[in-house]
């Protein structure tokens, strides 16, 4: 039974799911492989057999967040179809096909005295995800979470509701219906922003929180939790057109980057091009953006063409999650470099060059996630990268960075093994 609107204790509520959770991380712990693999698979099973349900739930969350004048960016990240939805069931699977990363050893030794030591990957335990409007979060998470021995709390946006629910009441019947306990996916109440906090706030109950959305959100986490934070960032993702760049296939890249789907966070958010190529190259690029909808706001060298709203350094530091793109020209790799450092967001930066040394050079000095050779930025994703899912994107430096699966929702502990030895 839920509680009213006026007798929800976040605290209360919380500390009573992580409890759970806690428990049921332990038997998720000795799991076999074999044991979780069968669970995800009846999970995406329980998905496809759900359908109806869940896209049923989902209209409603759309219906209403479309009453609300929700941003069209963040409704397309809100909605599934029968498509997305199919592509939720496939991740699952896709992360039931990948070895498992519980008891590897991630190095070994023997030690003078004889003692073996190994260093092992073990569970985090309880996890928390807090995330905004996308649906495919709470899969995803799921998915991981399970695989890597983790027991997940899914706290999801309010304008998400009915849709989460509807997926996680079929996932939890599919993990138990394998004998593991439902527990290890729990959805907690979005109603008030009280259960964020009350999770923020779960030290001791509640090992990791990973927050996924807006930078205000993800601001507030980092900023206000107690709990050990992994931090997924926003995505000013800059795509750099060098000198040496084939520029039929940087035309392709810069407009697939772009607008693909633009309400993503690998989306690229700002165009760069060297100063040699921008005569032939600009001309292209504005026509081709600008027939795809695309609104640029560029320096004086792009402004020259019609239709292009002169740029600020907000519009160049800004992730749109739209069809608007910042553009400039950079004289040189160097200046190219310094823009990206000024500006990025430290998620994913891309080099479309023909020349081995500046492709070089650019990985060197871009210090972000991820930095792609000739390929979009929308490979920044970790199902693309053979992840099978992912659970964020961490654009920190501790402990995990870039497209976070398997190996990355696990810690490590030493098994030390002897024959009576004493110190």
């Amino acid at each position: 039974m839920v509680a009213g609107p006026g007798t929800y204790d976040a605290a209360t509520a919380v500390a009573e799911q992580a409890g759970r959770a806690r428990t049921a991380s332990w038997d998720l712990a000795l799991a076999t492989r074999a044991r979780k693999d069968e669970a995800l698979r009846a999970m995406a099973a329980a998905l496809v057999a759900a359908e109806d349900a869940v896209l049923a739930a989902n209209a409603d969350d759309v219906a209403a967040a479309e009453r609300g004048g929700t941003e069209p960016s963040v409704v397309d990240r809100l909605r599934l179809d029968p498509a997305r939805l199919g592509a939720m069931a496939a991740g699952l699977r896709d992360v039931a096909d990948l070895p498992d990363p519980v008891g590897e050893v991630v190095r070994g030794s023997t030690l003078a005295n004889g003692l073996e030591l190994r260093q092992v990957r073990v569970p985090l335990g309880v996890v928390a995800v807090v995330y905004e409007a996308r649906p495919n979060v709470t899969a995803d998470a799921a998915g991981i979470c399970l695989k890597s021995g983790n027991a997940v709390l899914l706290r999801g946006s309010s304008s998400a509701a009915r849709t989460n629910a509807a997926v996680v009441d079929a996932l939890r019947a599919a993990v138990a219906g394998t004998g593991l306990p439902a527990d290890v996916v729990q959805l907690v109440d979005s109603r008030s922003r009280d259960s964020v906090t009350a999770l923020m706030r779960a030290r001791g109950l509640v090992d990791v929180l990973v927050p996924r959305g807006g930078a205000g959100l993800i601001r507030s986490v980092v900023e206000g939790s107690t709990v050990p934070v992994i931090e997924t960032g926003v995505g000013n993702c800059h795509v750099y057109v060098d000198a040496s760049a084939d520029l039929d296939q940087a035309l392709a890249v810069v407009l697939n980057a772009k607008t693909q789907r633009t309400s993503v966070c690998n989306a690229a958010e700002s165009l760069l091009v060297h100063a040699d190529v921008a005569d032939a190259f600009l001309p292209r690029v504005v026509e081709a953006l600008q027939a795809a909808g695309v609104t640029v706001h560029g320096d004086p060298a792009f402004a020259a063409y019609d239709g292009v709203v002169p740029a600020t350094d907000d519009d160049h530091a800004r992730e749109y999650l739209s069809l608007d793109l910042s553009a400039a020209v950079v004289p040189d790799l160097e200046a190219a470099i310094g823009h990206v450092r000024r500006f990025s967001s430290g998620h994913s930066e891309a080099i479309l060059t023909r020349d081995q040394g500046a492709a070089r050079r650019f990985v060197a000095a871009v210090d972000s996630a991820v930095v792609l050779v000739n390929a979009s930025t929308r490979f920044t994703d970790g199902a693309e990268l053979g992840f099978g899912a992912e659970i964020g994107i961490s654009t920190q430096k501790l402990h995990a960075r870039g497209p976070m699966g398997l190996p990355e929702m696990t810690s490590t502990k030493y098994v030390v093994t002897g024959d009576g030895h004493v110190r």
